[in-house]
């Protein structure tokens, strides 16, 4: 507790006889324990917490996002690059990152609008779908007409794993073909180094963006130059300031407070580095060791002698397949065996390429592409918390661009009347309604498809899982195939074929139990490929 006065100038507080003395604290003291020495092993709590010889060059104090991203984007989006241009590894990543998080088929709508009733709306989700298609095609939903959405989200993924970022640039009006539409950006022309420390009303600008007291984006600050100068400027000039509102940016937080993002494979970019060098130094050395060479070497006091005047001439034999050459008395050959690389090569080139996996966040099996030695039993446990990743990769993509496009792009569309259903109009005033959807992300094949439809049935028909969640995990709306199946049930009765062909043809089995495996089939999954 603090006094409301200086020592200098308290007053002097003295004793009174019969009274307290209001010197002395009214908390009782505790005596101090004495502790003997202080040894290694009570002053150590933690190895990675000491500070010897063995930790001298680890670093022991905490960076925060800012001074990380200040240090490291720049160097390691230019690496990053750098690899996905020459290392295998790095594009094979790259080409899982497109397959897995976004796919052939892309993010799939599912317009879930409902009546007061609570029954889905039908032609209103049937309108939205079919506007969504047409505004997905490239000459609507891109402001350069080249690229279809689609492909636009594979760009913000591979850009995102590449550079760690990526940002669009929204267009509104009649610039836009549907009132609505995209522009890609390179995250690079977004100075990292331009910082403002203070601005009026507690603005400052930290690493190209512009932000509120709060912390919250109000603008975004991107390079200005010629269109000819296809080089990035660092030196802070001709700057164009961009609201916001206007900029989708996307990245993954590893720190709190973190404002830019840094490349997906940061961590294993030095190790594809260094084994991409170690792969060639093995290549060659293999190369040289399958030649016939060697050396060709004078015997003591023979030869010819050195003259001073000119050079000596350089002998070589060419070597030909099954022929022995015969060589002058007294020079003898020499022979260059190299055995590298030998068999401990493949172990220590997997071990690298699954640490690398590892900091990537895809399996050895998908990065190396090496099915050796693999079981079903192990490949489908490794499949299955990789997809799990690639899923939440698809939810953050989903949130971060499809949503915020897919509600952007709809209102235009609705003020301009193009979500129509032949003369059914939807109106603008019910955009909350139409905004329920649902996204479908890229799906994958079982593993073992028998065995895997088999549980499918069995937990439906114990009511652990519904029939719309089984179609959902193949990537397909339960609607659509809904409707599909009663279409052809239509078509089959229109044409004439007996119902009883009918309905042994498309429910053969439905609500039959499962039939009995055999010893051999369940022993499979110890069996490797």
């Amino acid at each position: 507790m603090a006094w409301p006065f200086s020592r200098s100038t308290a007053p002097a507080i003295t004793a009174v006889r019969g009274e307290p003395d209001l010197r002395r604290s009214t908390i009782p003291a505790v005596p101090r324990r004495r502790s003997g020495p202080i040894t290694v092993r009570a002053r150590r709590s933690y190895d990675a917490g000491e500070t010897d010889r063995l930790t001298s060059n680890w670093t022991t104090v905490p960076l925060t996002a800012d001074q990380v991203i200040d240090r490291n984007l720049r160097p390691l989006v230019a690496r990053s690059r750098d690899q996905a241009a020459k290392n295998d590894y790095m594009k094979a990543f790259l080409r899982l990152c497109d397959q897995n998080i976004v796919g052939h088929r892309g993010v799939i709508l599912q317009a879930q609008a409902k009546d007061d009733n609570g029954s889905l709306d039908r032609k209103a989700n049937e309108a939205i779908e079919a506007w969504w298609k047409l505004w997905q095609r490239a000459e609507n939903c891109d402001i350069t007409g080249r690229r279809s959405f689609r492909m636009m989200c594979k760009t913000a993924v591979r850009t995102c794993a590449k550079d760690g970022e990526f940002m669009f640039r929204e267009i509104r009006g009649k610039v836009a073909p549907m009132g609505y539409a995209l522009q890609i950006l390179d995250p690079q022309r977004c100075p990292v180094d331009y910082n403002v420390e203070r601005l009026p009303g507690g603005r400052f600008v930290r690493q190209g963006i512009e932000f509120s007291r709060e912390g919250r984006p109000l603008a975004y600050f991107f390079m200005t130059s010629d269109p000819a100068h296809s080089a990035y400027t660092y030196n802070g000039r001709s700057l164009e300031r961009v609201p916001a509102s206007e900029i989708i940016h996307g990245f993954l937080e590893d720190i709190v407070n973190q404002r830019r993002g840094l490349p997906w494979a940061a961590t294993a970019l030095w190790r594809l580095h260094q084994l991409n060098g170690f792969e060639k130094a093995a290549l060659i050395n293999a190369k040289t060791g399958a030649s016939v060479g060697g050396f060709l070497e004078w015997e003591k006091d023979e030869g010819p002698e050195p003259d001073e005047d000119e050079d000596d001439e350089e002998l070589f034999i060419e070597a030909e397949g099954g022929v022995f050459q015969e060589l002058p008395p007294g020079l003898k050959h020499k022979a260059f065996d190299s055995r590298y690389p030998s068999g401990e090569f493949a172990p220590f080139h997997k071990a690298m390429i699954r640490g690398a996996g590892a900091g990537m966040g895809v399996s050895y099996v998908s990065l190396a592409n090496d099915l050796e030695g693999v079981n079903f039993s192990s490949i489908r446990q490794g499949v299955i918390d990789e997809r799990e990743h690639w899923m939440d990769l698809q939810e953050w993509l989903i949130e971060t661009l499809v949503e915020r496009a897919y509600q952007s792009a709809l209102k235009p569309a609705l003020l301009m009347g193009l979500v129509t259903n032949g003369p059914v109009r939807l109106r603008p005033e019910r955009i909350a309604k139409y905004c329920n959807v649902f996204w479908q992300g890229r799906r994958w094949s079982w593993v073992d498809p028998q065995k895997d439809i088999r549980a499918e049935i069995e937990a439906k028909d114990n009511l652990l899982a519904s029939p719309s969640e089984i179609i959902r995990k193949q990537g397909r709306d339960p609607e659509t195939v809904w409707r599909t199946f009663a279409a052809d049930i239509e078509a089959m009765q229109a044409a004439g074929v007996p119902e009883e062909f009918i309905m042994a043809t498309l429910i053969k089995g439905a609500g039959s139990p499962p039939a009995a495996t055999n010893q051999t089939e369940e022993n499979e999954d110890d069996q490797t490929t």
